[in-house]
This record gives structure tokens, sequence and C-alpha cells, in this order.
């Protein structure tokens, strides 16, 4: 079984292509993430507060503190073109046209309106579709600005104090409470995401040198040589599975040394706040936990990827084979995803979402030892079932030779 390991080793060693899917690409994964992220994040921040709009309003002396505020706001600038506009539906055209981003319509004298205990109702006009939702917002905030003015001197002129104003307009404040902390706050917002990065690397990491050690054999026409070795095919097919578990755990220890690496780069060095806040607390211990959970799911796909590849007949067949799988491998990531899918006695039991969720756990710092416990165990059993069946799927000369 030993010997066939080492063969096997070898033989992978010499194949660029499977390390750089096994060394390369989990080494490169982190830093390519928390860079795009970092670009994205600062080029939306930048064009978001560079970017100046257009805009035309109707009856602005209405509103005269207002008109001014927009006027001079620095995302907003007056419409200076020669076509004139008086109505919802003129304004409304001219943002369809592209002539202006937004028109306002203010219908009525406001303070005139509150003296005759009516509501003055102003219209936004922009397209929503286009991503600029914020210039709704941003009107919406200075209009809410010039009400409120209007309202406290509308009370000071009935002889209700500014304090007065806060009690009777706002009776009761709810204050929040929270229980979590940063970190599990925004563990539990971003968490989710860890292993979806995590486990498909480890798949990737068993599927790659499988295709060649089972598939790749039949092609070569080196499998039957092999079978007429002195060791059995238990044997054989043990010390290919240990072939693809050592790959899939090399992925798995550089992965997870590489994220903790690129994570505490990342809180050094690049200004997300968010990042730094989530993994700041991140310790040893916890990539520790998240690298002993991994392993029992590497043994899994490496038994998967073995069982495909030696049914396969060539090595492109293979391939086609491994696609259903990675598919099959998201589901149960994306699962973990969902709303109100959390770590219980019930969903420590699925495989690989089980997993999932100890790692946003484990990200969040609210994992249960016990349950934890229970998903290794449980993952463990799932892996030797599937490995026992892989060895089964070997002794079988209708699968070898199709």
């Amino acid at each position: 079984m030993f010997e066939v390991f080492k063969k096997e080793l070898k033989e992978l060693l010499r194949d660029k292509k499977t390390l750089i899917f096994i060394v390369a690409l989990p080494v490169a994964i982190f830093p390519l993430l928390f860079a795009v992220m970092a670009f994205i994040s600062s080029q939306a921040t930048l064009e978001a507060e560079q970017k100046v709009h257009t805009y035309a309003i109707i009856n602005g002396e209405y509103a005269q503190s207002f008109t001014d505020k927009v006027f001079y706001h620095k995302s907003f600038q007056l419409y200076k073109g020669e076509h004139t506009f008086n109505t919802v539906a003129e304004l409304t055209q001219a943002v369809k046209a592209g002539t202006i981003d937004m028109g306002i319509f203010l219908p009525a004298d406001a303070k005139q309106n509150l003296d005759d205990a009516k509501q003055s109702q102003w219209q936004v006009v922009y397209n929503d579709a286009k991503a600029i939702n914020f210039l709704f917002d941003r009107v919406k905030e200075l209009a809410e600005e010039f009400g409120n003015n209007l309202r406290a001197e509308k009370l000071l002129s009935y002889g209700v104090s500014v304090e007065q104003q806060s009690a009777i307009i706002d009776p009761i404040k709810v204050v929040k409470v929270d229980t979590a902390d940063k970190r599990e706050n925004l563990g539990e917002k971003i968490g989710g995401f860890i292993p979806y990065l995590l486990i498909p690397l480890v798949l990737m990491g068993a599927t790659y040198p499988a295709i060649d050690l089972g598939a790749g054999e039949k092609e070569r026409g080196t499998l039957e040589t092999l079978l007429l070795t002195p060791i059995t095919r238990t044997q054989l097919v043990l010390g290919k599975f240990i072939t693809l578990l050592a790959a899939s755990i090399a992925t798995t220890t550089i992965t997870v040394l590489s994220m903790g690496i690129w994570i505490s780069i990342a809180i050094t060095f690049i200004d997300l706040d968010v990042v730094k806040t989530a993994f700041s607390s991140l310790r040893v211990l916890d990539l520790t936990l998240i690298f002993i959970i991994l392993l029992p799911v590497a043994a899994i796909f490496s038994s998967l990827s073995l069982a495909i590849s030696i049914y396969a007949r060539s090595f492109k067949e293979a391939q086609n084979y491994m696609t259903p799988l990675s598919m099959g491998v998201i589901f149960p990531i994306i699962v973990a995803l969902l709303p109100n899918v959390e770590l219980t006695a019930k969903t420590a039991f699925i495989p690989v979402t089980n997993v999932a969720l100890a790692i946003k756990e484990i990200i969040k710092g609210t994992i249960d030892y016990t349950l934890l416990g229970l998903i290794f165990l449980a993952t463990v059993i799932v892996a030797g079932a599937l490995l026992a069946f892989c060895v089964k799927w070997f002794n079988k000369e209708a699968v070898l030779f199709r």
C-alpha cells in the first residue's frame, strides 16, 4: 500500500498542472480576494463621492432654504440648458431622455400649507433602475431637515419649547441593546462566505489528482500492470486514496494558512473596517479548528473523486463526471448561507452543510464544541462509508474494465 502511495506521490509531484491547483491557487486566491474587495470598495466610494448629477427644480421659491441647500450640495448641479420644465410629466420625460438626472417638484408653499393645517407633498423624479437610489435619499434628507425646521418654528410659536417638542413628537425612544459583539455580528454576515471559498478548494485538491490516478491510469494502459503486482486490490486502492488524501490535506493546510496570513496582512495594511472588525479577533485556535474540521471533508472528497475516476473510461470522461460533483458540493454550502439555517443537533448531521455552518460559527466566535464534535464524528463516519464503497467499487471487474 505504501509503495503505491510513494509511486503515486512521485508522479503527482511531477505534474505541474496539478501542483498549480494544489499549491498556487490556494495561496493566490486570498490576496486576489482582498485586492478585489479593496478595489471595488474604493472605486465605488470614489465614484459615488465624485459624481455630480444634474437636476431641475420647479417652484423652488416655495422652500428657498431647501432650494439653496440642494444647489450648494456637492452631488448636485442645477440644469442650465435651454429646456424649461413646468410639470412632473415634463420632468419625467427629461429624466427618460437623459437631459437631467433628477427633477424636484414643489406643488405649493410648504410654510403656508402648514399654517393651513395641510401636508405638502413633494415629488422627486429619477430613474431608480440606474443604481442611483441615493439621489432620493439625499433629497429626502434635505427635505426632512427643512420640514423639521418648519415644525419647530410652528411649535415654538404655540409656546412649545424645544425640550417639550422632543417629548411630544417622540414620547417613547426604543434603545437597542445588542448582546452580539462586533465579531459575531459581522461574522454572521460574511462568515458564511468563507466555507464557500474553502470547501471547493479542498475538493479541487482531490479531484484533479484523482482524474490522473484512476482514469489516467486506464488511458495510459498502466492500470493492468499495477493489477499484476503482488498486492491486493484493497491495498492498491488504499494507496491511491492516501495519495489523494495527502493532496487534499496539503491543499487544506495551504488554504487555511494562506487565509490566516493574508487576513493578518489585510487587517494591517488594507483600510477595510469590515474586514478588520470581523477578523482581528480570529485566533490561531480558530484556524486550527477550521483545519481539523476540514480533514474528514478532504477524505470524503478523496473517496468520491477516486470512485468516479475509477469508473470513467478516459481522462475526459472523468473530467465530465467531476463537474456534477462540484455542483453537488456547492448546493449544501448554499443551504448554509440561507436565512435562519443555524447549527443545531439536526443540521450537524447534514454532510458539507454542517461543516460550512461550523466554519461560520468559528468565524463568529460562537462555536458549540459539543456540536463541533458531532460534526467531526458524522463526517468521519460518512468518509469511512465512502472509502469502503470505493474499495468495493475497485474490486469489481465490470467497473475497472468498462
